[in-house]
C-alpha cells in the first residue's frame, strides 16, 4: 500500500519534470507553448458557453418538474418484470443528462442503502460504466461545429443503456456468489 501511495505522490511531479526535460532537449519554449494552449482553451470555452447554458437550464427544469418521478412510476411495472431494482432508476435516468445530478442521486442511494449494499454497488458501477451523454455530446460537437448529432445521440444512449443493464446484472451475479 505504501508503494502505491508513493507512486501516487510522485506521478504528477514526475510528468511535469519529464515535460520540462523534453522541452529543454528539444529547445521548446514552454511558457510560450502554454500561452498558445491557454488562448485556444479560452476560445473553446467561448464557443461552447451558449450550449452549456442551454443544457444547464434544461437540466434544472427537468429536475424541478417532477417528470423523473413520473417516469419511474410508469416504468416500475416493466422494471419489476425484469427484476430491475427501481431504487437505482433515478440514477439510470439522470446519469446520461447530468454528472452533478447523478453524483447527488448516487450519493443518496449509498446513504440510504449503504456503500456495501447491492444497491450501493449497482449505483457505483453505473456511475463508472456510463457517461453524461448529453453534456459530452453538447460540449464536443459544439466545440468542433457539428450540428447533426442524431446518430451520435442514439449510439451513446444505447451504450448507456447497455452499461446500466450490465451493471445491474454483474452486481446481482457477484452478490449471489458472496
Amino acid at each position: 500500500m505504501q508503494l502505491i501511495q508513493f507512486f501516487s505522490n510522485v506521478a504528477m511531479p514526475f510528468v511535469i519534470l519529464m515535460v520540462v526535460i523534453y522541452a529543454f532537449i528539444e529547445k521548446i519554449k514552454i511558457f510560450d507553448t502554454f500561452l498558445v494552449g491557454a488562448k485556444e482553451g479560452i476560445q473553446i470555452v467561448i464557443t461552447i458557453f451558449p450550449t452549456l447554458v442551454g443544457l444547464f437550464l434544461a437540466i434544472g427544469a427537468l429536475r424541478s418538474s417532477g417528470i423523473l418521478d413520473c417516469a419511474i412510476q410508469m416504468l416500475s411495472p416493466i422494471l419489476n418484470q425484469f427484476h430491475f431494482p427501481t431504487e437505482v432508476m433515478p440514477l439510470a435516468l439522470v446519469r446520461p443528462i447530468s454528472g452533478s445530478s447523478s453524483i447527488a442521486v448516487g450519493t443518496d442511494i449509498m446513504k440510504t442503502f449503504g456503500v456495501d449494499s447491492q444497491m450501493g454497488m449497482i449505483a457505483a458501477v453505473i456511475m463508472g460504466s456510463t457517461e453524461t451523454t448529453l453534456y459530452t455530446i453538447a460540449v464536443y460537437t459544439s466545440s468542433v461545429g457539428i450540428k447533426k448529432t442524431r446518430f451520435i445521440l442514439a449510439a451513446s444512449l444505447i451504450a448507456d443503456f447497455v452499461g446500466i443493464v450490465t451493471s445491474v446484472i454483474v452486481c446481482k451475479v457477484l452478490s449471489m456468489g458472496s
